[in-house]
């Protein structure tokens, strides 16, 4: 395997998929804005897309790879025998949650936006379309399981594609959006449900080659299963806390007006980074190195480990550098069109600057927590990520009332800096990992690289600043053009400062 080709593989779609969301979301912005209808659509829609990258961006695979890729070796049907199992159980246990929510739904809906029950309206509303959108869970997680074999066999394009789909089926229908009216906001709640299911079947087609799934009725649960479930709700928490904190503060956000959406905007922007620097490295490595692991291939995994870190820097460090420099331009270019106004704009911004510095310790967390899964170990990275999650909750409870929603994305990047540095402590003290000379030599010249990438890029921001303000109409072309600028300046330091090696493309891990 080589890991810089495997993750620009996965990093190619999930980058197209990336793309393709923000045409939905500034769509969404010009249509619904940042008001009431906006905020009870982001609340119905956020919790189907939370699990789906909690699912899609490797809890599922935590557990399941290590577990799969054992019984591979055994034989073909030991591991087909394995995964029907686990297949015919999910698909009780979800078939079973959905019912339960769906007929509890203003109960569910007043937990996770509790500020909501001051708007009679916008309460009713956030409940008739997270009954809509939540039939999405089932089809999500079903098709995580899919992906998790198509990834335990060293296959991440279909996996990475799959998520195009929900942007494809909601943009056409923002585009249908002047035929549908005030309708608008529940058919785009019936399209997230029904690109669940497309993207299900989808992937089924994928895997034909290789896995068919058998759903079995006379379940026996043996200890390979029961221990799988085990180990799936702490990885699912350990490996989504990045989006549970950000879910947290969703529902904090609910009490002010505005808030949901500001924060919306924002994780959208540094999302993109985090899904290339953290989520297609973390995922690409985990079969390879669980695989080392069970091999005891001492040298092959402080190589791969190092490089994987070395890689998330590289690509983490600068896009931080980025947005903390461009934050309201960047937020203009993409989301400041028609109903999305300029203090919509400066809101999102700001809570995209203090999300930009938590932005290398979410990718971070994405690598250090695979080094623990392959050790077949979910506990520890799940009790970090609970402490990192009450850390969160509590200053973002408790400064609320002062601060307003920006406090949010403030104790979000806080509580992942402490989470990141204890995975460390862990990693180190077990003598699991060991960063090695040539990875602090190389942070060091990609830090001296960013440095001279942002000089250009602040400098750049203070000489178009007009042609960058909120009313230009070509605001997006500028942004464009010096974000490009900048990746090609950085590219070219880090190629002259060794900082990035183009002999790494050709090393096979």
């Amino acid at each position: 395997m080589n890991i810089i080709k495997s993750t620009s593989t996965f990093s190619f779609y999930t980058l197209i998929s990336r793309i393709s969301g923000y045409f939905r979301d500034i769509l969404i912005a010009i249509f619904l804005g940042s008001g009431p209808i906006a905020d009870a659509f982001f609340v119905a829609f956020r919790i189907p897309n939370t699990f789906r990258r909690i699912f899609g961006e490797g809890s599922f695979n935590a557990a399941f790879v290590p577990s799969y890729a054992k019984e591979l070796t055994k034989s073909k049907k030991n591991s087909e025998n394995f995964a029907n199992k686990v297949f015919s159980l999910l698909t009780f246990s979800l078939l079973g949650l959905l019912i339960l929510i769906e007929l509890f739904m203003p109960l569910f809906v007043s937990l996770i936006a509790p500020g909501f029950k001051s708007d009679p309206e916008k309460f009713v509303l956030a409940t008739d379309l997270t009954r809509i959108t939540f039939p999405f869970i089932l089809f999500i997680s079903l098709a995580s399981f899919f992906s998790a074999i198509l990834n335990s066999h060293n296959k991440f394009a279909a996996a990475s594609a799959a998520p195009i789909i929900l942007n494809i089926v909601l943009i056409i229908t923002l585009l249908c959006s002047k035929y549908l009216d005030d309708n608008l906001v529940i058919y785009m709640s019936y399209g997230v449900s029904i690109a669940g299911f497309i993207q299900m079947i989808f992937l089924i087609l994928v895997l034909k080659k290789i896995y068919k799934p058998h759903f079995k009725v006379n379940l026996s649960i043996d200890n390979k299963t029961k221990r799988f479930f085990k180990k799936l709700l702490p990885s699912i928490f350990s490996s989504g806390v990045t989006q549970i904190n950000i879910l947290i503060g969703t529902i904090i956000a609910s009490f002010q007006a505005g808030a949901v959406s500001y924060l919306y905007y924002a994780d959208r922007i540094y999302q993109i980074n985090l899904a290339i620097a953290g989520i297609a490295i973390g995922t690409v490595i985990l079969p390879k190195l669980s695989s080392y692991i069970a091999q005891k291939k001492l040298k092959d995994i402080d190589l791969i480990q190092n490089k994987s870190l070395e890689l998330s820097l590289f690509l983490s460090l600068p896009a931080m550098a980025g947005l903390l420099i461009a934050s309201e331009e960047i937020v203009s270019s993409l989301f400041g069109y028609g109903s999305f106004n300029k203090e919509g704009v400066e809101n999102s911004a700001k809570a995209l600057f203090y999300f930009a510095l938590g932005l290398p310790a979410f990718s971070l967390i994405k690598i250090l927590s695979n080094f623990v899964f392959a050790r077949d170990n979910t506990k520890i990275p799940f009790y970090f990520s609970l402490i990192s999650v009450i850390i969160n909750a509590s200053i973002s409870i408790y400064y609320f009332r002062d601060f307003g929603f920006i406090v949010i994305p403030i104790a979000t990047s806080i509580s992942s800096w402490i989470n990141a540095l204890l995975l460390y402590y862990y990693l180190n003290h077990k003598k699991f990992f060991k960063v090695s000379l040539s990875l602090i030599f190389q942070f060091f010249k990609i830090s001296f690289s960013v440095l001279l990438m942002a000089l250009f890029l602040f400098n750049s921001i203070n000489f178009f600043s007009v042609q960058l303000e909120y009313d230009s109409d070509f605001k997006v072309i500028y942004l464009l053009l010096l974000v490009i600028t900048s990746a090609i300046i950085y590219f070219a330091i880090s190629l002259f400062t060794k900082a990035f090696k183009l002999s790494d493309i050709k090393i096979r891990y």
